[in-house]
């Protein structure tokens, strides 16, 4: 098959693939008309596609006359995308179809202090747990620390000793001959709920053992320059001035993560003799009705709101979404969210402003690094290669390009 990078109008059949990703089934007419282009590269993408297996089939379609035009879908099972969502404490790891579904998923308690070879190795036999035999055709891995994107390494992470500048991508390249992205944890988990919320300006903030936020504004992620964009849990806390500066893990005093964090309401839940030993426990003390608990989860969410007050009057979000362990405490967590994000934001920032939590739970993170790496693998260069018969992004060396 000769390559498809020929382009009308700007168009690639990327973009085509595209329409199928974000609307569902379509026709030729419908692709035609959304598109402006002409019948016949409209034909001549649809066939790249479905040779490539790309797309399929999918019943037919009204016709204003003459016979009815065939309806098309994104085949969603033609491969699986592997993704590992790991945190402080533990990581879920998940196989997704192709419009980042997961299809199964393991969660596994680990401490990632104890470095990558430890944890990767781990998530390395959680995938072969998850695969069924299906082929892979891209790995997204989140973590919790500034990323460096195009390198696929974490920078100078404040909790995750070991980690700075190894080279996740090469890691599982024995294993796998695709593209392996890696991912600031709370960015994946703000693609996932951008795409859920329909949404193109978007605050993220993941709440477990640490903090973290991430950023979608104008459809695109924002890393900022290093990857720290958005970072609210090591920035300053608003607290009484009467209140002690507390130590953060990164070594810091003050930061918010100090007073609002899952780490931090252990700390203070042990120190008021509850036998408190993770996330869970706090979540379950505060479901229970626990008053030093509800008291303590409450403040947090107070902290937190006048972190993100600052970024919502900045920023100007539609929508502002908690996820991670903590936000299972649900109102006792929000309400003192949402007491000071209204009263310290600006009014006009958030007349329209929607403050909520997830609704896809633990899964947050690996579907959108499951988005994130379909993105990648169907970037026009990218997908040129795929429907050209090379079914992985290489080097001359055959091992996973990476790529931003």
């Amino acid at each position: 098959m000769e390559p498809m990078t020929g382009t009308e109008g700007g168009s690639h059949v990327s973009d085509v693939l595209s329409l199928f990703r974000d609307r569902g089934m379509l026709s030729r007419t419908e692709i035609i008309q959304i598109t402006g282009l002409s019948r016949s590269t409209v034909n001549q993408r649809l066939a790249a596609l479905l040779a490539g297996g790309l797309i399929i089939p999918a019943g037919g379609a009204e016709s204003t006359g003459g016979r009815p035009s065939n309806r098309f879908a994104l085949n969603r099972h033609r491969a699986i995308l592997l993704a590992a969502d790991i945190g402080a404490s533990g990581f879920t790891v998940a196989a997704c179809d192709l419009a980042g579904t997961a299809l199964r998923h393991v969660t596994r308690s680990v401490n990632v202090w104890e470095g990558p070879e430890r944890v990767l190795t781990d998530v390395q036999k959680a995938f072969s747990e998850i695969q069924h035999g299906e082929e892979v055709w891209g790995i997204g891995v989140g973590v919790p620390g500034r990323v460096e994107f195009g390198a696929g390494r974490v920078v100078n992470p404040p909790i995750m000793t070991g980690w700075d500048r190894f080279d996740i991508p090469q890691w599982f390249a024995d294993s796998y001959d695709v593209a392996v992205l890696v991912e600031n944890d709370a960015n994946a988990r703000a693609v996932a709920e951008s795409r859920l919320h329909n949404s193109r300006n978007l605050i993220s903030l993941k709440l477990g053992t640490g903090v973290g936020s991430g950023l979608v504004f104008n459809g695109q992620i924002i890393r900022g320059n290093d990857g720290g964009a958005g970072d609210i849990g090591h920035t300053r806390a608003a607290v009484p001035l009467d209140t002690p500066e507390l130590q953060c893990r990164c070594g810091n005093l003050g930061c918010v993560e100090a007073y609002a964090s899952g780490w931090a309401l252990i700390r203070d839940l042990q120190s008021s003799g509850l036998p408190v030993t993770g996330v869970a426990d706090v979540v379950d003390l505060v479901n229970r009705g626990n008053s030093d608990a509800v008291r303590l989860v409450r403040q947090a969410g107070r902290v937190l709101g006048e972190a993100v007050a600052d970024l919502v009057s900045i920023l100007n979000p539609e929508v502002v979404v908690i996820s991670g362990r903590l936000a299972e405490c649900e109102e006792t967590l929000l309400n003192g969210v949402r007491e000071r994000v209204y009263l310290r934001a600006l009014p006009l920032a958030t007349r329209n402003l929607s403050l909520t939590t997830s609704e896809l739970g633990e899964l947050a993170g690996v579907v959108g690094l499951a988005l994130i790496t379909a993105d990648h693998i169907f970037e026009p260069d990218a997908l040129d290669r795929r429907l050209d018969g090379e079914p992985h992004d290489a080097d001359a060396s055959g091992k996973a390009v990476r790529e931003g």
